[in-house]
Order: structure tokens, then sequence, then C-alpha cells
């Protein structure tokens, strides 16, 4: 996501099924097929509901439409919004709701099917429902691939994680599986931030 920021600086190394990402060979294309991000703030693209779920596929040249509209059913099945768009997908993604969009938004890198989905903070522009649903959505999907989710709302990390790892100025200060961490923590800075001594 750094190609083109010229300012960016990468430090240690970082693998995806033995394959270093931030080596010059690794075939980016191939990269983003296997691992999805979702952002902090909804961005449907400006199309409709059904073109950016089926975004990614036609990417890949998936030009079939009966198999693009049974990716994009499943999809929207999975992100738990299906129920609500499907007499509606010709809409523009911009008339759902901020909690729609961020599950359209999940839909969409459903579809390609990811064996890694990145969140960044998906829940922190949603309102208490839409969050809850996005939580559980979460909850399902850690069993189909890996989830990797970054959040500030400690309540959420306890809820939701598996393992927890406490990041502090790019340093990992601590890893451990979650009950652990918010039971027993080792180290005096998780601790602290844990007792709302900062942060």
């Amino acid at each position: 996501m750094n190609d083109l920021i010229s300012n960016c600086k990468v430090e240690g190394r970082a693998y995806y099924d033995k394959i270093p990402i931030h080596d010059q060979s690794t075939d980016v294309v191939e990269l983003r097929k296997k691992i999805g991000m979702v952002f902090q703030k909804p961005n449907p693209f400006p199309m409709s509901i059904f073109d950016n779920v089926a975004y990614g596929l036609r990417i890949q040249n998936i030009k079939d439409k009966h198999q693009l509209r049974e990716i994009v059913q499943q999809s929207l099945e999975k992100a738990d919004l299906w129920k609500e768009v499907k007499d509606r997908l010709h809409l523009p993604a911009f008339k759902l709701s901020g909690g729609q969009q961020q599950r359209l938004c999940i839909a969409r890198a459903l579809a390609v099917k990811p064996d890694i989905l990145l969140f960044d903070e998906p829940c922190s522009a949603l309102d208490p429902i839409a969050t809850v649903k996005i939580e559980a959505l979460l909850q399902k999907l850690k069993d189909e691939m890996t989830v990797v989710i970054v959040t500030h709302n400690m309540q959420q990390a306890k809820r939701i994680s598996d393992y927890t790892c406490y990041l502090l100025d790019g340093k990992i200060i601590e890893f451990s599986p979650t009950p652990e961490i918010f039971n027993h923590p080792k180290h005096k800075l998780t601790r602290e931030y844990l007792n709302g001594e900062f942060g």
C-alpha cells in the first residue's frame, strides 16, 4: 500500500506463507489477491452495490454473469447484508447507512476469497448497533480465515480476539492469548495501559 509513497521507510521483515512481502521480487498483485483490507472509514466505490462486490472478481477476469451473481450473493450473505440489499443491488452504494457500507466493504473483500483479512479500526466510525453486527461478523469469519484487527477499543479486543498484541511506538510490547494479556499482563507497560495510567 505504500508503493507510491517516496518517504515510506520499512524495517524488519514480514512474511505471508514464507514469502517476504516487502521483497522486490514479490508479486504484489498476487499477494493482494490473498490479503484483503477493510479500512476505518467505509470506502465503497462510486458504483452500485452489486458492482462494488463484483469489482475484484471482474479484475480477475471473471465475466460469467451467473458466476458473478452467485459470488456476489454469497459474499453479501457472509457479510450479513444480503437480506437488507437483495432487492436494491442496482442502487448506488452511497445510499447505504455507514454500518451497511462497512459490511459492503467486507463483502467486497470476501468476494475474492482471501486467506487473510486485515481490519483497521473497522467500528470506530459506527454506532453501537452497527458495531455489534460487525463484531458478530468478525467472530464468524475467523473460523474461515485469518482475521487481524487493529483497535484502540480494549473491550472490543477482549470480546472478539483469540490473541492480543500490544504495540507502542511501532514496537511489540507483549503478545499473548487474549485472556492472559488482559488478566495477567507480563510487561509493566501493558499493565499501565490496561489500568488506564496512560493512552
